[in-house]
C-alpha cells in the first residue's frame, strides 16, 4: 500500500512491499532489517549495518503503516525460515520469551511447527517433532525441546487455550506421522541413519553414512542427484543430533548450504535464513563439499569415508 511520510528529513511517498521497503528512491531489503521500533507515532528501523532510519509524519495512517510493516516483515521471515506448510492457528499480538529476547509479536501454529516473529530479525520455527513437553501454566504456553531450550508464547486473549490444545496435538500427531514414516525407510549401505526433512512430507528423505569425524548424506527427493559431505570434530552422537534438527530446518533447500558470501548477497532471502537459523549456520560450518552421481560416485564416497 502507498503511504505520505517523512524519512531521510524530507517528505516522501513509501510503499510495503513484499520483500521491502520502497522509501523514496530508496528500497530496504528486509533482509537488513535488525529490528523495527515504534515510539511516539515514528517508527525507527534498525539496520545490520548499524543505520537508524526514522519514519514520521505518517498522520492517521499510521497504526496502518505499523501493522501492515510487521506483518510482511513477518511473513518474510517465515519464508526464510522454510516455513511452508499451512497456518493451522495465527495470533497477531502475543507474548515471546525466547533466549536473549522477550516481547511482543505474531505466533503462528503449523501442522508440524510453531512460528515466533518479533519485530527483530530473530524469528524462530520450532519443530513440534523435536518438543520434550508442551504445557500451559496460566497464560503462558512452555514449550520445552528435547536439547533443553526452552521458548514461552501466550497472553494471546482468547486465543491462548486454543492455541495451546492444538499445538499439544500437533506435536502427537507430527511424531506418530514421523516415527510411522521412519519406520518404513530401509537403511542401504554404506548408510546407517535415516530422517525425515518434514513430516508432511514423508515421500523426501534423507541417510547418512560416517567415516572417522567425517559423514555423507544422501538426499531422497525428486532431484536425486548428489551427496553431501560433512566433516566434524565433535562426538558422532552430538554431530547426529544436530544434524537431524538442521535437515529438518533447511529441509530440501540444499543450495543454501554451498553458496559463497559474495553470492548470499545477491540473495537476500537466504540471507535472511542465514542470519535466522542456526541449523542453516551449522550445516554451512561442516560441509565439506558434494559427490555427483557419476561412473566414480561409489569410489569416491568410499575414499571419503574412509
Amino acid at each position: 500500500m502507498k503511504y505520505n511520510g517523512r524519512v531521510f528529513e524530507q517528505d516522501s511517498v513509501l510503499f510495503i512491499e513484499n520483500e521491502g521497503l520502497r522509501l523514496g528512491d530508496r528500497f530496504l531489503d528486509y533482509a537488513d532489517v535488525k529490528a523495527l521500533r515504534p515510539i511516539n507515532h515514528r517508527i525507527f528501523i534498525d539496520t545490520l549495518s548499524g543505520e537508524e532510519i526514522e519514519i514520521s509524519m505518517l498522520g492517521f495512517f499510521y497504526d496502518g503503516f505499523w501493522g501492515e510493516l510487521t506483518d510482511r516483515f513477518g511473513r518474510r521471515s517465515m519464508e526464510a525460515l522454510f516455513a511452508e506448510e499451512p497456518p493451522v492457528m495465527r495470533c497477531e499480538d502475543g507474548e515471546y520469551q525466547i533466549p536473549g529476547e522477550r516481547g511482543r509479536g505474531t505466533v503462528v501454529l503449523l501442522p508440524d511447527a510453531i512460528c515466533i516473529l518479533p519485530p527483530t530479525w530473530h524469528a524462530i520455527r520450532i519443530p513440534l517433532c523435536f518438543t520434550q513437553q508442551i504445557r500451559l501454566d496460566g497464560y503462558l504456553l512452555n514449550i520445552v525441546m528435547l536439547s533443553g531450550a526452552c521458548y514461552v508464547v501466550g497472553r494471546m486473549g482468547y486465543d491462548t487455550v486454543p492455541f495451546a490444545e492444538r499445538a499439544q496435538q500437533a506435536a502427537i500427531d507430527t511424531k506418530n506421522k514421523r516415527a510411522q514414516a521412519l519406520a518404513k525407510l530401509e537403511l542401504k549401505p554404506p548408510f546407517t541413519h535415516s530422517g525425515l526433512f518434514r513430516t508432511e512430507r514423508p515421500d523426501q528423505y534423507w541417510m547418512a553414512a560416517f567415516g572417522e569425524g567425517r559423514c555423507a548424506v544422501e538426499l531422497f527427493t525428486e532431484e536425486n542427484t548428489a551427496t553431501y559431505l560433512y566433516r566434524f570434530t565433535e562426538s558422532k552422537e552430538q554431530f547426529l543430533h544436530n544434524l537431524e534438527e538442521a535437515m529438518e530446518a533447511v529441509g530440501i533447500h540444499r543450495e543454501i548450504i554451498y553458496l559463497s558470501q559474495d553470492q548470499l548477497n545477491e540473495k537476500p532471502l537466504y540471507r535472511m535464513a542465514v542470519d535466522r537459523s542456526a541449523a542453516v549456520r551449522f550445516l554451512r560450518s561442516k560441509a565439506a563439499g558434494r559427490l555427483i552421481h557419476n561412473a566414480l560416485h561409489e569410489r569416491r564416497l568410499s575414499e571419503f569415508l574412509g
